[in-house]
C-alpha cells in the first residue's frame, strides 16, 4: 500500500483531517492531532537527515510542499471549523493556519472547489501552507536502493510461510510464489511490518501477545481525474467532515498528488470490502486468520460496529453516478466524463481484545511486541507511514530497553532526529529550529 496510487499521499500532520479533533460538548479535542502533528516532525527530521547524508539525494522525488486545507459547507460545521481553528491556536505546532467565510478567500485556495457553489450555503475553510504530499512508494524504494547498495541482503517477491522460535531467535521459512524455492533466514530480532499481511504473520509467530487480535480488511478506490484543465486548477490537499455516525475512514478529500514527476487529482476514499488483506493477497487472507483465541474479540467488534457494515455495504453497492454525485459536494462542476475508479490499497483495522466490550475495533496504528523484545509487529491503518519513523524509534525503545537508554544510542538518534526528546508543543523555539532545517533539506 506504500506504492504512490495506493494511497492519499497525505503526509498527516493534523492540519485539514478533522476526523484527529473530535468534539465533545461543543469542546474541540486535539489531544491526537497535536501527537500526530508531533510524529510527523520526527518523520520529517529523519528524512532530512537521510537527504543531508546523500542516502536520499532527491527529495522532490518523495516530498512536495502542497497546502492542507479543511472546507465545510453549511453554518453548524462552519462554526465547528471555528472552534477547530481557534483551539489549535494554543499550540506552535498549528501557527500560521488560515482560517475564513469568505467566498472569495476560499475561491482563492480552492478554485475547482468553489466554481458554480450555491452562494446561499455558509461554507468555511482553513489552509495551512506548511502541508506536504508524500509519495511513500518512491521513498521506499529510495531507501532500499541505499540499502541494496551497502551490501544488504533484499529479498523481495517471497512469502513466510513460517515464523518459529529457534536457538534464542527466530527461523523464518519461506517460498518463492514463482519457483517453488524455498528457504530460511534465522535472527535474533525480527520486525513485522507488511502492511495488511503483518496480522497472519503476527498469528504465525504463536507470541503471546499476540494470540487475541483480529483485522478487518477495507479496500480503497479513488476518482481519479483524466482532464488536464481540471487538474491544474486545484493546487492543495482539502479534507471534508465524515457524515455523521460514518467511520473515520470516510473522511472525503480532494488531493493534488504529484506521482512521477506528473501532477495528479485524487478524490475519495470510496470503500469495498474484499476478505484479502493485501491488494493482490488471497480470499481466504480473512477466514484462515480466525483462531480460538480472537474469535470473539472478532464476533464482539463486529456486533458493534454495524454501523461500519451498513456503511460498505452502501458503498459497494454504489454506481458511477452515486460517486459523482459525492464528488460534487466538493467540486459542483464536476463531469462524468472526466473521472474513472481506481482500485488503491487495502488497510486491514485492528481488532483487540477487550474487557468490557469482548472486542474493539480500532482505527489506528499498533505496536505488538514478545515479552523478550525478540519480534515485534505493527498493525493498523491510518496515519501508518506519516509517523513511521516515530512509530520504530518506540519499537527501538521498547525491544531494546538497555542499548536505547545509553548514550551511544541516544546520540545517535539524536544526529538523526535532532529533535529527538523534545516536546516540540511546549516548545515553540525548538520547533521553529526543527521545521527551519528540515524545509530547508526537504524543500517542502
Amino acid at each position: 500500500s506504500s506504492d504512490a496510487w495506493n494511497n492519499a499521499g497525505t503526509g498527516h500532520s493534523a492540519f485539514c483531517e478533522l476526523n484527529y479533533t473530535p468534539e465533545r460538548d461543543g469542546v474541540v479535542d486535539v489531544t491526537k492531532a497535536i501527537r500526530i502533528a508531533s510524529s510527523f516532525e520526527v518523520s520529517r527530521q529523519l528524512w532530512a537527515s537521510l537527504v543531508e547524508r546523500g542516502v536520499l539525494p532527491d527529495p522532490s522525488a518523495f516530498v512536495r510542499p502542497i497546502p492542507h486545507c479543511s472546507f465545510t459547507a453549511g453554518e453548524a460545521d462552519a462554526a465547528f471549523l471555528r472552534r477547530r481553528y481557534e483551539t489549535m491556536q494554543r499550540s506552535p505546532l498549528f501557527a500560521g493556519m488560515d482560517w475564513s467565510t469568505d467566498p472569495a478567500v476560499l475561491a482563492s485556495w480552492m478554485p475547482l472547489m468553489m466554481a458554480g457553489r450555491d452562494p446561499s450555503t455558509p461554507v468555511a475553510a482553513t489552509s495551512m501552507r506548511l502541508g506536504t504530499d508524500v509519495n511513500f512508494g518512491a521513498l521506499t524504494r529510495g531507501l532500499f536502493a541505499h540499502l541494496g547498495a551497502q551490501g544488504a541482503d533484499l529479498r523481495f517477491f517471497q512469502e513466510v510461510s513460517a515464523i518459529e522460535r529457534c536457538d534464542g531467535g527466530w527461523c523464518v521459512s519461506t517460498e518463492d510464489p514463482d519457483t517453488g524455492e524455498q528457504g530460511e533466514v534465522r535472527a535474533r530480532f525480527v520486525f513485522i511490518g507488511a502492511g495488511g499481511g503483518a496480522l497472519p504473520l503476527l498469528l504465525k509467530s504463536g507470541i503471546r501477545e499476540g494470540r487475541s487480535y483480529g483485522g478487518f480488511p477495507v479496500s480503497g478506490q479513488w476518482l481519479v481525474c483524466r482532464d488536464p484543465d481540471t487538474i491544474a486548477r486545484h493546487h492543495a490537499k482539502v479534507y471534508g467532515k465524515a457524515a455523521v455516525g460514518a467511520p473515520p475512514m470516510s473522511v472525503p478529500h480532494l488531493d493534488t498528488r504529484f506521482i512521477d514527476g506528473q501532477q495528479a487529482l485524487l478524490f475519495g476514499p470510496y470503500a469495498g470490502f474484499s476478505t484479502r488483506f493485501l491488494k493482490h493477497g488471497s480470499l481466504l487472507d480473512l477466514p484462515l486468520s480466525v483462531r480460538a483465541r480472537n474469535v470473539l474479540p472478532m464476533l464482539a467488534a463486529g456486533f458493534d460496529n454495524l454501523a461500519l457494515t451498513r456503511y460498505l455495504v452502501e458503498q459497494v453497492v454504489q454506481s458511477h453516478e452515486d460517486r459523482m454525485a459525492t464528488l460534487r459536494a466538493f467540486v459542483p462542476t464536476a463531469r462524468d466524463e472526466d473521472w474513472e475508479l481506481l482500485v488503491a490499497g487495502q488497510r486491514v483495522q485492528v481488532i483487540k481484545k477487550d474487557d468490557e466490550q469482548g472486542g474493539v475495533l480500532e482505527f489506528g496504528t499498533e505496536v505488538v511486541a514478545s515479552s523478550d523484545g525478540t519480534l515485534a509487529a505493527l498493525l493498523g491503518a491510518s496515519p501508518g507511514a506519516s509517523t513511521a519513523a516515530s512509530i520504530q524509534l518506540s519499537v527501538l525503545e521498547r525491544c531494546f530497553p538497555e542499548r536505547w537508554a545509553s548514550a551511544g544510542w541516544q546520540e545517535r538518534i539524536r544526529q538523526l532526529v535532532p529533535c529527538h526528546g523534545q516536546d516540540l508543543h511546549a516548545d515553540a523555539e525548538a520547533l521553529r529550529v526543527a521545521r527551519a532545517r528540515s524545509t530547508a533539506l526537504l524543500g517542502a
